[in-house]
């Protein structure tokens, strides 16, 4: 795949990311948090998967290799600690807690509405 080729890709897998965060505000505006919730985990998974192609030429597939390759992209420095942590607490918090369990907290509503920055933060240490 060419540069321009991965360039155009890394920017349409963003813009589904900005797309998902959309309609899970939208979800939880209608008062269904679960499927906010799962909206939300899914930007953030579709913008971390942008970033680990801009990074490394390669998208990575289902939710466990994406874990890996940002792993390893922290780990040499590529990307941070701190998207890490957001990008496992939303797997963890709401794909797993509220979307499969029903366990929504106090915090879910604020995780979701904080996945736009989980993105921009994403997007800008892509190099987009």
């Amino acid at each position: 795949m060419t540069t321009i080729a991965i360039q155009d890709n890394v920017d349409e897998i963003f813009s589904d990311a900005r797309r998902m965060q959309v309609q899970a505000i939208e979800r939880l505006e209608h008062g269904n948090i679960r499927d906010a919730a799962e909206k939300a985990w899914c930007a953030t998974k579709r913008a971390t998967d942008a970033l680990i192609l801009a990074l490394t030429g390669q998208e990575p597939g289902p939710t466990g290799l994406t874990s890996d390759c940002l792993d390893d992209l922290v780990e040499s420095g590529r990307a941070t600690n701190s998207l890490q942590r957001r990008y496992y607490s939303r797997l963890s918090q709401l794909h797993g807690a509220c979307f499969y369990s029903g366990a929504c907290n106090r915090h879910t509503e604020r995780r979701i509405r904080e996945t736009a920055a989980f993105i921009a933060d994403a997007q800008s240490l892509s190099g987009g």
